[in-house]
């Protein structure tokens, strides 16, 4: 995989870090790097890339409204030294939130997570339920079927048009809203914590500063979600 992206961000050290960070992989074109907003909006409104590193408080247009502004954003990550706003990233369908300073290896992390999306897209994956007593989905990729325990899901994330399905066996992108996957995993089992998250109960181990843990993900409860989430979870409040 080929994978083109940008960079916006207006300090310029922050642009020179990220940009050290992807000279060296092959596999990975920078396309352009960018002070403002007003720079970045004109080259990727006739440069299409696949990944957007976006830095949020700029002078001028901010990367909340830069976000909002691109018909058809690129796969997006948040480049913030502001915790606060990866609950507007994930509700504007962004795939990761990295803290500055950012290091390297989290950099890494976010790269695969984006080239991990795009290969799981492009095999044009579905879902249905199976007839075993509802225990079990069948997932298509491409010309296969894979059957899922529905106790072997985690979580899954509503990203723009399509869902990522995380679970034991690891993660599958097929096409459809939150809502849609919200009819496949309904309740008792699952709750919906996120405008863009639905959680396994059963997996549901720490929660911390209105976050849901597990393991190395950390999941957002929205606002309109809490009180939901205090009747079902015991000791959450």
């Amino acid at each position: 995989m080929n994978l083109s992206c940008v960079i916006v961000d207006d300090e310029p050290l922050a642009r020179e870090i990220l940009a050290g960070f992807i000279t060296p992989l092959p596999w990975v074109t920078l396309a352009g790097t960018f002070g403002n907003a007003f720079e970045a909006l004109s080259f990727l409104n006739t440069h299409p890339v696949d990944a957007l590193f976006l830095d949020i408080e700029m002078p001028e247009i901010s990367g909340l409204a830069l976000l909002r502004s691109l018909p058809q954003p690129p796969i997006t990550v948040f480049t913030t030294a502001f915790r606060d706003y990866a609950f507007e990233g994930f509700e504007l369908g962004v795939i990761d939130f990295l803290l500055k300073p950012i290091a390297q290896q989290r950099f890494n992390h976010a790269l695969e997570k984006i080239a991990d999306f795009l290969s799981l897209q492009k095999k044009e994956a579905g879902v249905e339920r199976s007839q075993e007593h509802g225990e079990s989905i069948f997932v298509k990729s491409g010309v296969e079927k894979i059957k899922l325990q529905l106790t072997d899901i985690l979580f899954i994330q509503g990203l723009k048009d399509y869902a990522i399905i995380h679970s034991t066996a690891g993660k599958t992108v097929v096409k459809g809203s939150v809502k849609s996957m919200q009819e496949l995993f309904p309740g008792p089992a699952f709750i919906r914590v996120h405008k863009s998250f639905i959680v396994a109960k059963s997996r549901i181990q720490r929660i911390a500063r209105n976050r849901i843990l597990m393991g190395e993900h950390a999941i957002p409860i929205g606002r309109v979600y809490r009180d939901e989430l205090a009747k079902q979870i015991p000791g959450f409040s």
